[in-house]
């Protein structure tokens, strides 16, 4: 029987493929991750209210005093040219306090003990302790109010887990990075070291080693682009599946970063996958005789 006769560039590619799918996949999860954070982030600034209680018995007049005032100034945050002040008067107070503790407090006072106040939503540049202090102080000058409410601390304490979240991930991705560029490169060199003697024979012939290599580097960045592909695919997978099991995630989807990201993934795929092959061909290219057995 014939033995097959090795073509140049061609080796076995179930390994690299599956390593490198996988290392992609962990990098792409990173990402994603890293994306949902941050818009989460931006979801709970952007929901985040300060709440300004006004005077017991306010004249409607003043009320659409402490609106106006309100509305001009520069940290509410604006949506569709509107800003983002709602008023919620001691009676609906009084419903959603009943509604939320299940007690009719009704039942033994006479009077509504709540009052009329406004709800401020925020810039999300004014996150921050510092910023809240210095709102909370402005909006107590207002004529009409009464105190300002907000809750401390848990802006300087979503701060400083979102930071340590995103020092994290960013470490792990460069670790998991570079793992996959030497684990790539040795597995490649594995999986030319079948070949070194062809590589060898082409050179004696006068092959030249950009003639050499061309096939090798080809392979590898197809090798990359399926790989990235397949890890792109995985990664979207997952999000599907996380979306069906928890619909509440909708509103932290970013679909434009989230192809951005996917993207990445294959470009990723390709020049890790091109540059492995390189580095791995160029150390058989300039191999002594003696030492390729």
């Amino acid at each position: 029987m014939a033995r097959k006769k090795k073509k140049v560039g061609k080796y076995p590619a179930g390994l690299i493929l599956f390593s490198m799918t996988l290392a992609l996949f962990l990098i792409g999860f990173c990402g994603l991750l890293a994306i949902q954070s941050k818009r989460l982030v931006t979801y709970i600034r952007e929901n985040y209210e300060v709440r300004a209680f006004l005077d017991k018995d306010v004249k409607p007049a003043a009320i659409e005093r402490v609106k106006e005032s309100l509305k001009s100034r520069p940290y509410v945050a604006i949506a569709n040219d509107t800003p983002q002040v709602s008023f919620v008067s001691k009676e609906q107070a009084a419903r959603d306090f009943i509604a939320e503790t299940k007690e009719n407090f009704e039942e033994f006072l006479e009077d509504n003990p709540l009052r009329d106040s406004y709800r401020i939503k925020l810039r999300e540049d004014y996150f921050d302790e510092t910023k809240l202090k210095a709102i909370k102080d402005d909006l107590d000058q207002i004529d009409g109010v009464a105190d300002v409410v907000y809750q401390e601390n848990i802006v300087d304490s979503i701060n400083r887990n979102i930071t340590k979240i995103y020092i994290v991930m960013s470490v792990f991705a460069v670790f998991l990075l570079l793992i996959i560029v030497v684990l790539m490169n040795n597995t490649i060199r594995l999986a030319l070291y079948s070949q070194r003697l062809l590589i060898r024979s082409m050179q004696l012939v006068g092959a030249t080693n950009g003639f050499i290599t061309r096939p090798f580097l080809l392979r590898g960045v197809s090798q990359g682009f399926i790989s990235g592909l397949i890890a792109a695919g995985l990664v979207a997978g997952t999000l599907q599946l996380a979306l069906y099991n928890l619909p509440e995630l909708t509103v932290l989807q970013e679909p434009v970063k989230l192809v951005l990201l996917l993207g990445g993934i294959i470009l990723l795929g390709v020049f890790i996958g091109l540059l492995s092959t390189f580095q791995a061909v160029n150390r058989y290219l300039g191999v002594h005789l003696d030492d390729l057995h």
